[in-house]
């Protein structure tokens, strides 16, 4: 359990920097209905996260996070997740970035 001090000291971070970007489109024409490609993310330079998912959304593309697949629930549930918002902004920002200068 984190105690009041050691909080306090964790709100002064910033959010992790996201250090390599790998996006991998599928071709044009390919049956992968939303599923656009697939990316890996290295934050800090310290931790690798495999199989986000860039989709096409009613709004426009967004990034999926890998999902357990031996849960068998109602509906998904992801392996992991950012905790805030900021971070799951600045992860979103860099794989969509990534992703469009890749199919250019």
């Amino acid at each position: 359990m984190i105690n009041e001090t050691e909080k306090n000291n964790s709100e002064n971070y910033d959010v992790l920097a996201v250090t390599k970007v790998e996006v991998y489109p599928f071709k044009e024409g390919a049956t992968m209905g939303h599923l656009k490609a697939l990316a890996n993310v290295v934050l800090n330079d310290q931790l690798l996260i495999r199989g986000l998912r860039v989709m096409e959304g009613e709004y426009g593309l967004f990034v999926s996070y890998p999902n357990d697949p031996f849960y068998r629930g109602d509906e998904f549930r992801s392996l992991l997740a950012p905790m805030t918002r900021k971070l799951r902004e600045h992860i979103e920002n860099c794989v969509l970035e990534k992703y469009q200068a890749v199919i250019a």
